[in-house]
């Protein structure tokens, strides 16, 4: 059993968290941007299916990727070096949620996105917190990912392709930008061999947190961000092959 949680409750503690499924912390609760801004602070985030409820995770391990770890494959090199594509940062954050919510990708019946979930991030754009990297080729947004930004830490929440490498391209753009930006850490919460192609890993969870709380406390770039700060790293991000 895992706890309910009541609205004017806080968090449990993580080490309540179950094991299986890995970091199960508890349910209910309604997604105000105060308790999911406590929440990522907390290192916590919410995740569930239409129908579910409400349900706050804080795996053990972590998947993380320490932004100067990025992994530019020989392919993604070469999709970067074309410099087809534009990179823009916040331009079009609703956009960009709703093909992640859209988006097919092989082995999921559906989405997690839910319209609760899309609600609840928009206001977080709005407030400042969440941000939107988008990939635009040939004047249509070709891919792209959203996450929260607090202090000097970012939260990665979803990623999708309408064309090859497009999702690559962006995050390539965003770790580069927020190397630049003194960023310590983004989190990619679950594990996966993708996450891991480009050099992501997983790290002990009061090994996250410790990182974390050093993180969250630096002052931040606050509000929405200029549409081209990325793509000011575009000739240091395209680097020569060995």
């Amino acid at each position: 059993m895992i706890p309910w949680l009541r609205d004017t409750e806080g968090f449990p503690p993580l080490e309540l968290a179950l094991r299986e499924p890995n970091g199960l912390l508890c349910a209910g609760g309604e997604l105000t941007s105060q308790r999911i801004v406590r929440a990522y602070i907390d290192g916590i985030f919410p995740w569930y299916s239409p129908g579910d409820p409400v349900l706050w995770w804080s795996p053990d391990p972590r998947m993380v990727l320490f932004p100067g770890e990025f992994r530019i494959s020989r392919s993604l090199r070469k999709s970067l070096r074309k410099g087809n594509y534009r990179v823009c940062l916040d331009t079009r954050f609703e956009a960009v949620i709703e093909a992640c919510a859209e988006t097919f990708r092989p082995g999921q019946a559906g989405t997690w996105i839910v319209p609760e979930i899309r609600a609840a991030y928009v206001r977080l754009h709005e407030l400042g917190y969440a941000h939107s990297v988008e990939t635009w080729i040939d004047g249509r947004l070709a891919g792209g990912l959203y996450g929260l930004a607090i202090g000097k830490m970012f939260y990665g929440e979803s990623m999708f392709a309408h064309v090859t490498d497009a999702s690559k391209i962006a995050i390539a753009h965003l770790a580069r930008f927020l190397d630049e930006l003194g960023f310590g850490m983004i989190d990619c919460q679950m594990s996966t061999t993708h996450l891991a192609s480009l050099g992501a890993r997983e790290i002990p969870r009061d090994e996250f947190i410790r990182r974390l709380q050093a993180l969250i406390v630096i002052p931040p770039l606050c509000g929405r961000w200029p549409a081209d700060m990325a793509a000011r790293a575009w000739e240091r991000v395209r680097e020569p092959e060995a």
